[in-house]
C-alpha cells in the first residue's frame, strides 16, 4: 500500500523507489501484487508516464488515511521512547543552510542520535512530491501549489556597500542615485537590474547597473566586501557582518521589500514527528525576531508585498 501511494503521488517508479530505500523493481512489484490481490489494476502504465484508473483514484484516499492512521499509531508509540527516529530529509537554499540550517541541524542531530539526516542543498524549487522530501524551507513569495506551509521568519533584504566602497565613490542619499553607482546584481531575481524601493508610500522600481552579475548569494556578498560596489542581499546574509561593522547600511531610510522564510510539507504525506519537532525547533532558534535582524531596526511597512529584489 506504501509503494502504491508514493508512486501515485511522484507518478513515477523510481521516484517512489528513491523515497522508500528501495530498488525501482521491488516496488512496480509490489504494487503488482497488491493489484493481484485487489484483483483491478489501479495503475496505468506506459512508455511515458503513469496514471491512476477509476479504482485506482478511489482506491489512493483510502490508502492514505490508512497510511496516516499507522503513522499516527506509531508516533503514539514510540513517544514512549526517549529518540526521534527514522530519516529527516530536508531540501534547503544553499547559502541559508549553509549559515544557519547546518548549526540548527547539527544541534539537532546531537539531541537525536538516532536520527539520520538527508539534505539537499538547492537554490531552485525542487520536486517535493517527486524527490520525497519531507520538507523544505522556501524564501520569498511561494507560488500558489499544494504545498503547506508554515512561515518561520520575516526575510528582509537590506542596501549595503563597505565604507571604503562609500568612502571612494560617496553615498547615495535617494534611491534614483544608485544608477550612478556600480551595483553587484543578483540574476536569480526577476529582474535582476531593478530594485524596488518604498518612495512616497508607492514601491518604486529603480534601474541600477553593474558589471558582476551571478546567481550566488555568497559570491556577491565576497565582490561586495572586496569593495566592488552596492548590493542588495537578504538580512540573513548581511547583518551579522553589518553588526560587526564590514557592511555599512546604504538607503536605510527607504524600505525595501520584506518576504518571509518557510517551511513547506508535501500536502498528503503524514507530518511526521521527526518533520514537526524540528520545525519548531528550527522556529524557536531563529526567533520571532530572528537574531540576524536585532539591532538592524527594521519596520513594517503598510503597502503590499512582492517578489524579493
Amino acid at each position: 500500500m506504501q509503494a502504491f501511494v508514493r508512486t501515485a503521488e511522484a507518478q513515477s517508479f523510481t521516484a517512489a523507489a528513491q523515497r522508500l530505500g528501495l530498488s525501482k523493481s521491488i516496488v512496480s512489484q509490489r504494487v503488482a501484487d497488491l493489484e493481484a490481490r485487489l484483483g483491478v489494476r489501479l495503475i496505468n502504465r506506459t512508455t511515458r508516464r503513469l496514471s491512476l484508473t477509476e479504482a485506482g483514484i478511489g482506491f489512493l484516499e483510502g490508502a492514505e488515511r490508512a497510511l496516516v492512521e499507522a503513522a499516527e499509531a506509531e508516533e503514539r508509540a514510540t513517544r514512549h521512547g526517549t529518540e526521534l527516529r527514522g530519516m529527516l530529509r530536508i531540501a534547503a537554499p544553499l547559502s541559508f543552510a549553509l549559515l544557519h540550517l547546518q548549526p540548527a541541524i547539527f544541534e539537532f542531530m546531537a539531541a537525536h542520535p538516532s536520527l539520520e539526516v538527508h539534505i539537499d542543498l538547492d537554490d531552485r524549487h525542487l520536486d517535493l512530491i517527486g524527490g520525497g522530501w519531507d520538507m523544505a524551507l522556501r524564501i520569498g513569495r511561494l507560488p500558489d501549489s499544494s504545498l503547506i506551509a508554515r512561515r518561520l521568519a520575516p526575510c528582509h533584504v537590506v542596501c549595503c556597500a563597505t565604507q571604503d566602497y562609500l568612502d571612494r565613490h560617496g553615498a547615495p542619499a535617494r534611491p534614483e542615485e544608485l544608477e550612478h553607482h556600480d551595483c553587484v546584481l543578483y540574476s536569480g531575481s526577476h529582474r535582476a537590474d531593478s530594485w524596488s524601493f518604498l518612495i512616497d508610500g508607492e514601491w518604486v522600481p529603480v534601474n541600477v547597473r553593474g558589471r558582476l552579475l551571478t546567481n550566488n548569494g555568497d559570491l556577491i556578498l565576497g565582490a561586495v566586501l572586496a569593495g566592488h560596489g552596492i548590493t542588495i542581499l537578504p538580512s540573513f546574509l548581511v547583518g551579522c557582518l553589518i553588526a560587526q561593522g564590514r557592511l555599512v547600511r546604504v538607503l536605510a531610510d527607504w524600505p525595501t521589500r520584506e518576504e518571509a522564510i518557510h517551511a513547506v510539507y508535501p500536502p498528503t504525506r503524514h507530518l511526521a514527528a521527526r518533520v514537526r519537532l524540528f520545525t519548531e525547533f528550527l522556529a524557536e532558534r531563529i526567533g520571532k525576531e530572528p537574531y540576524w535582524d536585532q539591532g538592524l531596526g527594521f519596520r513594517e511597512t503598510t503597502v503590499g508585498r512582492g517578489a524579493l529584489p
